[in-house]
Order: structure tokens, then sequence, then C-alpha cells
């Protein structure tokens, strides 16, 4: 039987890889976006959603039904120290990248428990697990997101109901392009701050394709029983065990050299 999956987030990027590879795998793929009328014609089903409101998620699963997959995609990035971040932009950033997840959860889980079968897929990211410098906030809400979907997968294991993390190094995606910037930047961060964010767009640049992230959540969607964590990436691969089993003086030192914060050095 054909398996339904819908994608956050599917206007570009992993979420569009990822709804375009399943639906030419056979699945039956919905991808949502907060305005279809401005993303163009799609192989899949484009619906309106945002993942901030719970009416909106409710107007979804009205429509869909029942699903065998989700995958948890939606999010933004936001950049800037923080210090300079304010506390309504740090909200805002958690309501998307974290509550958003939340939402589409709980609104999944009823029919899923019925059935006794279904896959949670999030998209997390390296900066889940190695915060990256001025984008504090965003790294939060990957951070968040692990361990939230940590503590679901106990509770949903008794339900036949499986919950995976994919956490994806740097990607050649627009994230960086369409990232927000703190309102009120302060000059005494502003030249490290532009360090890093070049050192960012330069791994971006040099960053796995998309559809690298989309193999691997094809195959979760196709394993009876995938594991939590899904690494994704040279970069995700080694980063964190780097991390786990050097000082943190070495570890931190070689972080700083990688986005320029000890010039001088």
């Amino acid at each position: 039987m054909t398996q339904t999956v819908l994608v956050t987030g599917a206007s570009s990027g992993i979420g569009k890889a990822t709804a375009l590879l399943l639906q030419r795998e056979g699945f039956t793929v919905f991808g949502t976006t907060r305005r279809p009328d401005g993303v163009g014609p799609q192989e899949f089903p484009m619906l309106a959603l945002d993942v901030r409101s719970d009416d909106s998620v409710k107007a979804l699963f009205d429509k869909v039904g029942r699903l065998d997959v989700l995958i948890d995609n939606a999010g933004y990035a936001l950049t800037g120290a923080a210090e300079a971040t304010t506390l309504a932009e740090a909200k805002a950033q958690f309501e998307t990248n974290f509550f958003g997840a939340v939402r589409m959860v709980n609104a999944a889980l009823p029919a899923m428990r019925t059935a006794g079968a279904g896959k949670i897929i999030i998209i997390s990211s390296l900066a889940g697990l190695t915060a990256i410098p001025f984008g504090a906030f965003y790294s939060a809400t990957k951070f968040a997101l692990e361990g939230y979907a940590e503590a679901l997968w106990h509770e949903l294991r008794p339900f036949g109901i499986s919950v995976t993390l994919v956490e994806p190094g740097f990607v050649r995606t627009r994230l960086g392009e369409a990232s927000q910037v703190a309102a009120g930047p302060l000059p005494v961060y502003a030249a490290a701050e532009e360090r890093v964010l070049r050192a960012i767009g330069g791994a971006v640049s040099r960053g796995i394709a998309p559809e690298r992230v989309a193999a691997r959540v094809l195959r979760i969607a196709h394993t009876d029983q995938p594991r939590l964590r899904y690494r994704v990436g040279t970069d995700a691969m080694w980063l964190p065990r780097l991390k786990h089993v050097a000082p943190w003086s070495v570890f931190a030192a070689g972080v700083r050299r990688t986005f320029g914060l000890d010039p001088n050095a």
C-alpha cells in the first residue's frame, strides 16, 4: 500500500529535494510552505501551512488525514550576536524551528497511535551537536529538537512509532541567504561577526547537496526500525566525535580558528 508523507518547508533546499525524491520513489507526498502561490508548479501537491499557528496546522491535517511519515523540516536561520538578539527575535526563532515541529508531531500522533505505526523524521543539524558562533538561537533550537526527539523516541516506542533525527553538516541550500539578522547589531561584535558569516558562507558553498540528505530520509522511510540519529556529511560525522574525545580547550581552539574568531592568534 502506498505510504503518505508530509514534508514541511518543501519549497526549496532539503525539503524540496526530499519531497521530490519520495514522490519519484512511489510515496504519496504532500509538501508545505507558508505561501504556495509564490512557489510555482511542483511535482507534488504544495499546501499552505504556518507551523506557528495551531489553526493552520489543524486545517492542514483536516485536508491530509492520517500520515505514515511526517518529515519536520520547516525552519530558518537567525544570525547575530546573542547579546544583540532581542527576546522577541529569539522567541520567534523557537516558535518556528522548535515549537513548529512540536505542533506537527502532536497533530500527527493520534492517528499514528490508532494505526500502531508511523515515522517521525526531524531534520536537525550539526548545529544541534556543536554550537555555531553568532548563531546562538538557531543552534539552541536544534539542541532543543535533539532533546525533545530523544525523549519522544522512548515515549512512542510502545506504540510502534519511530522517531529519527537527521543531522546534516553544511548543506548547499539558500538557508544562509534567507537567514534573518538580529535587528539591533552591536558595533563591538561587528568585525568578528563578519568573519564568522564569511566562514559560514564558504562552508555552505562547499557543503553537500541537499539530495544527499534526501537520500538518507528515503532510506529511513524504507527501514522498519530506524535508529534515533543519522548524520549526513563528513563534518557531521567527525566534528561531534572530536568534541566528545578532545579536551574542550583543543576543540574550542579549532572552532575559533575555523570561524576566524582569533585573527591574531
